[in-house]
């Protein structure tokens, strides 16, 4: 017995998806960016999520 947990997530149905999908692009809508980082540091992104002190979106650069 390891204690693990599977935890799911619900995401709504599809259409619902694209729907918002449309308004994105309709109100030319851009995610907040917090942070960006290249790939060889995205372990300091990952802390950086971890710390929960950021705003907007962790991007990790491929």
């Amino acid at each position: 017995m390891k204690g693990a947990r599977l935890q799911g997530v619900f995401v709504g149905p599809r259409d619902c998806f694209e729907a918002m999908n449309r308004a994105f692009v309709q109100h030319r809508l851009k995610p907040a960016i917090g942070s960006t980082y290249p790939f060889a540091e995205a372990l300091d992104g990952l802390r950086a999520m971890e710390a929960g002190t950021h705003f907007g979106k962790i991007v990790v650069k491929m």
